[in-house]
């Protein structure tokens, strides 16, 4: 017998100050059962980052087209592709050719290793960026993982702060890729 997704709530509250964008979300995430907390909640921040009312979870790890998260116009032509985690550079280099924008957020202790390993395949993506996010703040997250949360995500000048009522946690994100113009 399969294992099933475990099913979280979230109600996300998000201050974008530098995109300026303020909103509410109500979320349902199905975490995949080999799933982490600490990955799912990296796909919260995600969603929190790049947070608008398009934006949609992916069918999640057992679904080899799609994303973790996206976002799509209203022809369906993919606006956002965002991954997380370290995806091959095919499935990347895939994603840059079906989406205006693809995003990566790389969150482990090997990310500098796996980046070493791919980036050199990645020169010709001018629509892709990737980002490296500090392990000992994506452990903090996954410590706020409940089947019921409620977080406030607030964004400023780069930082950014999550915070669920009993503790906030502080990140900063690592370029490693920035999107570069044609």
């Amino acid at each position: 017998m399969a294992l099933k997704a475990t099913i979280f709530k979230a109600d996300l509250q998000v201050a974008d100050m530098d995109r300026h964008y303020y909103g509410d979300h109500v979320l349902t995430i199905a975490r995949h059962p080999s799933e982490t907390d600490e990955r799912m909640m990296v796909r919260l921040l995600a969603f929190a980052l790049h947070a608008n009312d398009a934006l949609a979870f992916g069918k999640g790890l057992s679904t080899d087209d799609e994303p973790d998260i996206w976002q799509k116009d209203l022809t369906g032509a993919i606006e956002q592709w965002i991954e997380v985690g370290q995806p091959d550079d095919r499935r990347i280099l895939k994603a840059c050719g079906r989406a205006e924008q693809v995003v990566v957020y790389s969150y482990s202790n090997t990310s500098n290793i796996w980046w070493s390993q791919i980036s050199g395949k990645l020169d010709r993506a001018r629509n892709l960026r990737v980002f490296n996010l500090p392990s000992a703040a994506t452990t903090e997250l996954a410590r706020m993982a409940k089947r019921t949360m409620q977080l406030q995500c607030t964004m400023q000048e780069g930082q950014i702060w999550i915070a669920d009522g009993d503790q906030s946690v502080h990140l900063e994100l690592e370029v490693l890729k920035a999107q570069t113009s044609a």
